[in-house]
């Protein structure tokens, strides 16, 4: 099988991340999960398990944990989504994403197994992202990982990660309004499905939070017999410096004080930190100063406050909801002295923009409404009456790579922001840093996709 045939069978399934739409989270269904893992000898067992769940830091948590786990030495599988540019970036073994071939044979290995959990037709049709975290476990299995650090996809509860009885460690991000359709429109909603990833006798770590989330979080944690690290009560965090490289902090935790140096930009990215050092902690690794701060010094998470350019100054990033920009507008102003920006800015249909364009108002000098490949994507004239309602002078360009284009043509000493989503965010990347990206696929006429 090749790489693009591969994709094909993959994008010809139900997949919320291209539909948003309710109906495909409607059919979510862990009893699925279980039958085609089980089919596959259950590849997700015999290793040790870190669960990452969370509205905001959720895949900069794990990609932390991750980096550190290599720098002990042990072989560490990460799996995470959605990808900026390309599928294959969604499963990694020791730091390395896999190969077109490595990923094609994957879904090769898993097709038939697919094919015969539809037939079966007890518990529905298998998902693009059910497929994803089959092979995401049976790579990790094949390739002899030791501890798997697992991102999850949406929600928790029925997220297709959450297929353990036991866990060592379960993390929960911070918790803010999102997916309201499919979550819950309060955050004590949101809470709940995200701590139904916790199972009776694991660690959780819980970063900072509402209490109304943090609430919630302390009643599972009692009610399944787990033990809860917060991260507001074990850890003191001082920041040192910061610049466009990255910043300098010290943390203390009930083991140790750590001096450290992390290249992502932010604060909120300490409290990520903070949870990602007790998780390692939790896990009972004998690792020292040096392997946690070459690990933290090490971490990529693109398209989160990343710097594009610095003359002029490009940044991209997937905040796409009133927190993530609020705190995006602070990064900008307290880290890189940012007080004037355009923005190119395009969103998902179910977000809440009006909120949206009022935190990141306050630093535009106009904004470029545009519109990413997702078929998620919102129509950008309703981007831009949303910043129009706010005096914020407005245009729409399309695509996203023509709306960057039009922006650095109006810099005149302001900063260029890309946001609204991680979709916008990682299109702007590929125009400006030349990435090459999957296209979209119709499905092959013919092809034996299960439908």
């Amino acid at each position: 099988m090749q790489y693009l045939e591969a994709l094909r069978l993959l994008q010809a399934r139900d997949d919320w991340e291209r539909t948003g739409s309710p109906a495909d989270a409607g059919r979510w269904d862990l009893r699925r999960m279980h039958s085609l893992l089980a089919r596959l000898d259950d590849p997700h067992l015999g290793r040790r398990t870190v669960h990452v769940a969370g509205s905001k830091g959720k895949g900069s948590v794990s990609a932390m944990i991750d980096s550190v786990l290599r720098q002990t030495g042990v072989r560490a599988g990460l799996y995470t989504s959605p990808h900026l540019h390309r599928f294959v970036e969604r499963i990694a073994v020791d730091g390395a994403p896999l190969s077109e071939d490595e990923f094609a044979g994957l879904v090769a290995a898993i097709w038939p197994h697919v094919e015969a959990e539809d037939a079966d037709g007890r518990y529905g049709r298998i998902s693009t992202f059910e497929a994803l975290t089959a092979m995401a476990f049976v790579a990790f299995r094949e390739q002899g990982v030791e501890y798997q650090v697992l991102e999850v996809g949406l929600g928790g509860r029925l997220d297709a990660t959450n297929v353990f009885e036991q866990k060592d460690v379960c993390v929960i991000t911070a918790i803010s309004l999102e997916h309201t359709a499919v979550l819950g429109d309060t955050i004590a909603q949101i809470a709940e499905e995200k701590a139904g990833i916790i199972t009776p006798g694991s660690t959780v770590i819980m970063a900072p939070q509402r209490e109304s989330a943090a609430d919630v979080i302390r009643r599972v944690c009692a009610e399944r017999g787990a033990t809860l690290m917060e991260v507001a009560q074990t850890c003191a965090l001082s920041r040192a410096k910061h610049d466009r490289e990255g910043q300098d902090f010290s943390l203390r935790t009930r083991r140790a004080t750590y001096r450290l140096h992390m290249p992502l930009l932010g604060r909120h990215q300490l409290d990520n930190a903070a949870a990602a050092i007790l998780t390692l902690e939790a896990l009972g690794l004998d690792f020292d100063e040096a392997a946690l701060r070459a690990g933290l010094s090490a971490v990529r998470w693109p398209c989160r406050i990343e710097l594009l350019k610095h003359k002029p100054l490009v940044v991209a990033d997937g905040a796409h909801n009133a927190d993530s920009a609020r705190r995006l507008v602070q990064t900008l102003r307290d880290d890189l002295g940012v007080r004037e920006a355009v923005l190119v800015v395009g969103c998902s249909g179910d977000k809440d923009l009006a909120a949206l364009a009022a935190e990141l108002a306050p630093i535009a000098t106009r904004a470029i409404a545009t519109r990413s490949r997702n078929p998620r994507a919102r129509d950008p004239r309703e981007i831009a009456a949303a910043f129009a309602e706010r005096e914020i002078p407005v245009a729409i360009e399309e695509p996203v790579g023509a709306a960057v284009d039009a922006a650095l043509a109006q810099l005149d000493g302001e900063a260029l922001v890309v946001c609204g989503s991680l979709f916008v965010a990682a299109e702007a990347r590929e125009h400006v840093l030349g990435i090459a990206y999957d296209p979209p696929l119709a499905p092959r006429v013919g092809s034996s996709v299960g439908v």
